[in-house]
């Protein structure tokens, strides 16, 4: 995945996400070392400090853990946590929605789950 500079996302919080979609994809295993600090500067060309700012949000949310003086890796169950992170921002950010507005239209569940029922043939 790239780093969008011109996206409204901050540099960091996508560094966070590059690693957790890693992490999700089973490219970076449980246990597994993540990039340093300084790999991935250079591989994104960005400010070490940007790239520890994102490794530190995923510390933060208990994704990895750091080693002192060796590195940071992926914490054991960090998959099933992000899985279950990207879950609810699912259910926050696009079902509760379209249930609402759904729901303001007078379209009952059953016919919200016939259309997408629909869109899948």
């Amino acid at each position: 995945m790239k780093l969008d500079v011109n996206s409204e996302v901050p540099i960091f919080q996508q560094v966070a996400e590059i690693i957790s979609n890693e992490i999700l994809n089973k490219h970076i295993h449980e246990g597994e070392q993540v990039p340093s600090t300084n790999e991935i500067a250079d591989f994104y060309q960005i400010n070490p400090a940007t790239a520890r700012k994102g490794l530190n949000l995923l510390v933060e949310d208990e994704i990895l853990i750091k080693k002192r003086g060796i590195g940071m890796f992926v914490k054991e169950g960090a998959s099933q946590k992000i899985l279950m992170q990207r879950k609810n921002e699912f259910y926050q950010g696009f079902l509760k929605p379209l249930l609402e507005e759904a729901n303001r239209l007078g379209i009952s569940l059953e016919e919200v789950k016939q259309l997408i029922d629909k869109q899948g043939e």
